[in-house]
């Protein structure tokens, strides 16, 4: 399990928690000023990958040279390196996500989600 510190990008918590998920195939929970994921199956999380992923979605909102990604041990922090602060939450992105009670599934949107509630009945 790796925990992601995001003290400093409490803004964009739950968008990354769903992206970074995504991106390496873990499971996402929530905290206050962390998220953790957890693997879906036997296999471990790679930590450069999700290094690989935070540092995607933080160059995708054009921040990446305010933030550095440093790892210790399992916790992964994101570090404000100039005092840069993200006031509000980018547009376009909600702190909605949607997941498989199932298999563990996480989607930003309700209609993806509930076409896979679908295969589960099948």
């Amino acid at each position: 399990m790796i925990t992601v510190n995001c003290r400093d990008v409490l803004t964009i918590k739950s968008p990354l928690a769903v992206y970074t998920s995504d991106k390496v195939g873990a499971v996402p929970a929530l905290k206050q000023r962390e998220f953790m994921l957890a693997p879906v199956g036997d296999e471990e999380i790679s930590s450069s990958d999700v290094i690989t992923a935070i540092k995607m979605y933080l160059a995708s909102l054009g921040c990446e040279r305010h933030f550095a990604v440093v790892q210790k041990g399992s916790i992964i922090t994101i570090v404000s390196l100039d005092g840069y602060k993200l006031e509000s939450v980018p547009q376009g992105k909600s702190d909605q996500f949607f997941s498989c009670i199932h298999c563990g599934h996480v989607t930003q949107f309700e209609t993806v989600h509930n076409n896979h509630m679908k295969i589960h009945y099948l």
